[in-house]
Parts: C-alpha cells; sequence; structure tokens
C-alpha cells in the first residue's frame, strides 16, 4: 500500500463517513472542519467511529493523525486532499485553500457537480495560487453515508464503479494512481466535461422538487419522492429536461448517457419511457420527498448543477426552455437569482471560449489566445 497521506475537507455526513473509513484502511487522515465546534467531540476523541453496517461495509474506530479548523495545518504535508462539501461550497473552500496548497498536491471534488474543477480551477488562477496543483472532480460520491452522532457515521453502501476526471485530462491517470490503493472504485471519466454533463441529480432532483411543491408543503415530505412523485406528467418533463441535457454534451461533442441508460447501469432498471423505469427500480420506493422546500434539491442543484448546463446550453446554441422554466420557478419560489449565484461561463471564464478551444483547455489544460 502506498504512504499517501489524505485531508478531508468537511465533517458533514460524507466526509466523516470517507476520513473513518481511509483511517481503518490504515492511511494517514486529516480531517478539516471551518466550525471548530462541529469537529470538537472527534478531536477529543481522535477519531470517529463508523458503526457496524454489516458485513459488507466497514465497521470500527477510524483513528485521525489531525483534527483542525486551521487549514495550513490541515493541508500540511497531505499529497491527496478530498473535498466533501456541498458544491455551493466549492468556491469558499478554493479561496480558502488558496495560499497553503503546495506543488504536487491533488485536490478531489466529491462530486463536483457540474462544472465544479473548472470554477476552483478559475478560482485559483484568480487568487494567483502559484502551487502546481491537481484538481479533480468524481461524478456521484462513492458512499451512501449518513452521520449518526457527533463522532459516529454509518456507511450503508460503497458504490462500485465511480467516474473520476482530472482539469486537465492528461493527468486523470496520475490521480487514480494517487488513490487506486484506497478506492479502486474510481474509473476515468474522460474529461471533466464529461463528468459534468452526466450529473444526473440536475435532472432528477430540482424538477421533481419543483412539480411536487404543493405536496412536499402540505405534507412535509411525507410522501414517496420518486414513486407517488413521478407521475406520467411529472415524468415527461424530466425526459424534456433530459434531452436537453444529452442534446447540450452533444454540442460540445460528447456522447453523456441519458437518464433511462444511467438507471440501466447503476440500478439494473428498465422501462419503455422515464416514468415506467424509475417505478420499475426497488430502491426508490420508500424514499421520502424532502420535508421542506429549503433544501439542497434546490438551492445546490439549480444553481451548481442546472444552471451550468443551462448557461452551457445557451452559449453553444442549444436550446434549453425547460430548464429555463425550473431555473425560474426556484427563483420565484427562493426569492433569488439562480443565475447571478450559479455556475455560468462568464463566472468561469469560458465565455469567449469556442468549442474546440473549450475541448483543448478540458483535455491538455492550455487556454488558447
Amino acid at each position: 500500500m502506498k504512504a499517501i497521506n489524505f485531508a478531508v475537507v468537511g465533517a458533514g455526513h460524507g466526509g466523516k463517513a470517507m476520513a473513518a473509513h481511509l483511517a481503518l484502511m490504515g492511511f494517514s487522515v486529516s480531517l478539516y472542519n471551518r466550525t471548530p465546534e462541529r469537529i470538537a467531540v472527534i478531536k477529543k476523541r481522535g477519531g470517529i467511529e463508523l458503526v457496524d453496517g454489516g458485513d459488507s461495509v466497514p465497521n470500527g474506530f477510524g483513528k485521525l493523525v489531525r483534527v483542525t479548523s486551521n487549514m495550513d495545518e490541515a493541508l500540511k504535508n497531505v499529497e491527496v486532499i478530498m473535498v466533501v462539501l456541498p458544491s455551493s461550497a466549492h468556491a469558499d473552500i478554493a479561496n480558502a485553500m488558496s495560499p497553503h496548497l503546495k506543488d504536487g498536491q491533488i485536490v478531489i471534488l466529491h462530486p463536483g457537480r457540474t462544472c465544479g474543477a473548472l470554477e476552483f480551477s478559475k478560482i485559483l488562477r484568480d487568487t494567483e495560487c502559484k502551487a502546481d496543483v491537481t484538481i479533480a472532480e468524481a461524478e456521484t460520491f462513492i458512499y451512501a453515508a449518513r452521520s449518526d452522532g457527533p463522532a459516529q457515521a454509518h456507511i450503508f453502501r460503497i458504490k462500485e464503479a465511480v467516474p473520476l476526471a482530472a482539469l486537465p485530462a492528461t493527468r486523470t491517470q496520475k490521480v487514480l494512481d494517487a488513490i487506486i490503493d484506497a478506492y479502486p472504485q474510481f474509473i476515468d471519466g474522460g474529461d471533466v466535461l464529461n463528468t459534468g454533463l452526466n450529473n444526473m441529480g440536475a435532472i432528477f432532483h430540482p424538477a421533481l422538487t419543483l412539480l411536487n411543491t404543493g405536496w412536499i408543503e402540505a405534507t412535509h415530505g411525507d410522501y414517496q419522492f420518486y414513486i407517488d412523485g413521478v407521475t406520467p406528467s411529472v415524468a415527461r418533463m424530466l425526459e424534456v429536461l433530459d434531452r436537453e441535457r444529452v442534446t447540450v454534451a452533444s454540442a460540445l461533442g460528447l456522447r453523456a448517457r441519458t437518464a433511462l441508460e444511467w438507471l440501466k447501469l447503476a440500478y439494473d432498471t428498465e422501462g419503455e419511457d422515464l416514468h415506467e423505469a424509475i417505478h420499475n427500480q426497488p430502491g426508490y420506493y420508500g424514499i421520502k420527498a424532502p420535508p421542506t422546500l429549503n433544501h439542497r434539491y434546490l438551492f445546490e442543484d439549480v444553481p451548481m448543477s442546472l444552471v451550468p448546463i443551462a448557461s452551457l446550453g445557451k452559449r453553444y446554441g442549444v436550446s434549453i426552455r425547460g430548464m429555463e422554466s425550473m431555473i425560474q420557478i426556484a427563483n420565484i419560489l427562493h426569492r433569488t437569482d439562480y443565475w447571478r449565484r450559479g455556475r455560468t461561463v462568464e463566472k468561469l471564464g469560458l465565455e469567449h471560449m469556442s468549442v474546440s478551444e473549450l475541448t483543448h483547455f478540458v483535455q491538455e489544460g492550455v487556454i488558447d489566445s
């Protein structure tokens, strides 16, 4: 096993699970959280307990080498930095990390949502970070996990294959090689446009929440989100959004998986249309809806998933009227402007790039003049 030192940034459900699991696998792990109170018990105990989840998932006490709210301390002598935070926090954490990064370090976003690595890289350039670091993003989070207490976490499942891509794509293999002893599940995801445009949460989460606002507010989420919430009409809207996403990818020279293909790949579930396929997925039965509209399916997935896909569509000539309608409804319900808050091509510094220039950038890391 390679002597790789990890830092896990974020002590929420996923961050605690990842830090404990890495420690149980024998790696040196530092845990960072900006709020000291959030990690006080972990620091006192010296680690995190993974509660018993059965034979197929890890459990036991993961001893951490460092638990801190000091970024410089967290990143010291660390080769791989795992960012396990909502994508809406990526910009802030990039700014916080920038002065402390060192040559050769790898930063992986778990997950990047859409254009996460592009946003992170842009902020490092804007803050004049001099370190030669590699930014990468996972297509989805490798764990299904939850926090079971201040110093406890519970892993329910570990995904068998998770696409990952570095920016530029020429560095992806370097990242995979660095983490293979810990995570052989990560596979080459092509490039960060590919991982970002295969973000299925952008299609399922916001629309399914917005089109069931009355039910969510009336029942506080006491219904089956995917089963009761996906009626034939709702499924047709999801299919429109999915076609727009796949068309945006096609405009950029990419072949994105359709929602039906993704359901088959992830769950071995099929159907004549999206309505039938979703209802044929046993794992969706029993999953409750969000209890409130103040939920990450809107305040994270709209600006960090739906907006960047729609913005790429507008820039490269794709009709994204379905996505625009969902974003506008979210703006009204949350009394905000998710276009302004979200990852647009302007914010990412991509607005003047042609398709070939954008492709060259994500593949080779070269910004054509």
